[in-house]
């Protein structure tokens, strides 16, 4: 257009309406590019000045400074804006790219990634439906698509974009309930609502399953108590013989065994249940088989380790994270299911959204297989991550993670200082302090101290959690520029603290 055009109409709409210069509008296109610039420098402000994964400040002196933030106060410039939001979030925010942060699962995110996070939110397309995202919808459609055939599924499944795994384990309960519902009692849920038996349905998880099954299993209508939890083996896998057994044990009970979710990549220990003998196990009683590969779908980028997945293209459905490890900002999930009728069970239609006959005119409506609405085009992001960077190279990253995670077994094992709970199949290390000679202190509470100390402090990360009811600190590795020596670093600085614990009691 025209710039004096531009500049005439600019004037005149912002004499009809004032402040119309913070609209994303082709009149303020010079607007946008300093907002942006603003934006870019901060980040860049960000990456330069940072040098230890947190601050350190307490939810205390944070809290303090939010006291004095008036939001009905005038609007301020965005120079005011940037250093107001520094002082109060960016220079306090957790850096997941700084390779001593090895606390959870939150990976460094690849540059294409956020250069089409900058298109996303810009343009603002909202994917449920064909009108509103034309080549949108095929873009995430293409990449569905692509996940399916990586797991191992034909041209008969189809998946959608999730907001995370807890949406894409809710998914999976949702549709594994419905589908039981009306294969074996003939009863439609979403039509009538649960049936009379669904108090007694019940799903089978390893204990060291993610914790959203239950959440899942509530928001269902089924109650947490539907949710039976397996014994894991010595090396915190689901023990298939004890899974069979409490199959066989809820059906004495006169209960109703429905679904198994199986664990590619336990939160805790990175490792991967038994896929091929809970398949089996599944077929042989009926249940649906959902895999949560939220943690482990990454060995599908590598030859290497991709093998140790074998048995997930069984699944029924699959969970798989892209913002864990693909490396793509938050978020960025996905739900897969081999057979694309199952998304029948959620499809609802609206005359003025996705009318029936959009389906007789082959127009894909993605909301159809959705239990959102209005969605984020997230699919662009892993699309310039794998047109950039490329399936190998992504792959590259993960064994290099995994490389780093296996020097830090033989590191934690030949240190007298540390007691080693775990090896892992991917990249997650339990282990704790424990070089008291005399075990005349509290391990739990070394360990608990160790850990508020590296948040007091910032400048190492790791995560706790409790196995047995001891607790315990957690490696996450994630970060393809973590190595070796960083680790060696990390541990050094919890000899210190754990040193000065039992120094000072």
């Amino acid at each position: 257009m025209n710039t004096v055009v531009t500049e005439q109409i600019a004037s005149e709409k912002d004499h009809l309406f004032p402040n119309l210069e913070n609209l994303f509008c082709d009149i303020n296109i010079h607007e946008y590019q300093n907002a942006m610039h603003r934006a870019q420098q901060n980040v860049i402000a960000f990456l330069e000045n940072t040098h230890q994964p947190f601050s350190g400040v307490s939810p205390k002196e944070l809290r303090k400074q939010f006291e004095y933030i008036d939001l009905n106060a005038p609007p301020i410039s965005y120079e005011e804006l940037f250093d107001e939001v520094n002082e109060l979030y960016t220079q306090h925010a957790i850096a997941f790219h700084h390779p001593k942060y090895v606390a959870h699962l939150n990976c460094p995110v690849v540059i294409p990634a956020v250069a089409a996070e900058a298109m996303i939110s810009s343009i603002n397309s909202s994917l449920d439906t064909w009108d509103q995202s034309a080549g949108g919808t095929l873009m995430e459609k293409k990449l569905i698509e692509w996940t399916c055939e990586e797991i191992g599924f034909d041209h008969s499944s189809d998946g959608i974009f999730t907001s995370g795994g807890s949406q894409s384990n809710l998914m999976g309960m949702l549709l594994a309930r419905d589908h039981f519902s009306i294969k074996f009692l003939n009863h439609n849920i979403k039509k009538d609502g649960l049936p009379n038996e669904a108090h007694r349905f019940r799903i089978f998880v390893s204990e060291a399953a993610h914790f959203s099954i239950q959440k899942s299993a509530s928001m269902l209508g089924l109650g947490e108590q539907a949710v039976i939890k397996i014994k894991t083996d010595r090396s915190f896998r689901m023990n298939s013989i004890l899974l069979e057994d409490a199959i066989k044990k809820e059906l004495e009970n006169g209960n109703i065994p429905i679904a198994i979710v199986a664990t590619a990549g336990t939160t805790d220990f990175g490792n991967i249940d038994p896929l091929f003998s809970i398949s089996a196990i599944s077929k042989k009683y009926n249940l649906w088989f959902h895999v949560d590969a939220a943690y482990g779908c990454a060995l599908l980028l590598t030859e290497k380790y991709r093998h140790l997945l074998k048995g997930i293209e069984e699944a029924d459905s699959v969970t798989v994270d892209y913002h864990k490890a693909f490396f793509q900002p938050v978020s960025s999930s996905g739900f897969l299911v081999k057979d694309k009728n199952y998304f029948r069970l959620i499809t609802h239609y609206a005359d003025y959204l996705n009318p029936k006959d959009h389906d007789e005119d082959e127009i894909p409506n993605q909301v159809n297989k959705s239990i959102q609405t209005t969605r984020r085009f997230d699919a662009l992001k892993l699309w310039f991550t794998l047109r950039i960077i490329g399936k190998k190279g992504l792959g590259d990253y993960i064994e290099r993670i995994i490389m780093t995670a296996q020097e830090a077994v033989e590191v934690l094992e030949n240190d007298s200082y540390f007691e080693l709970l775990n090896s892992s199949d991917i990249s997650a290390l339990v282990f704790r302090y424990s070089a008291d000679p005399f075990k005349t202190f509290d391990l739990n509470r070394i360990n608990t101290y160790i850990k508020s100390q590296l948040y007091k402090q910032g400048n190492a990360l790791t995560a706790g959690t409790k196995v047995n009811g001891q607790f315990y600190l957690k490696f996450t590795i994630l970060n393809p520029l973590t190595t070796i020596e960083d680790i060696k670093s990390i541990l050094n600085i919890i000899k210190k603290y754990g040193n000065e614990y039992i120094e000072v009691n």
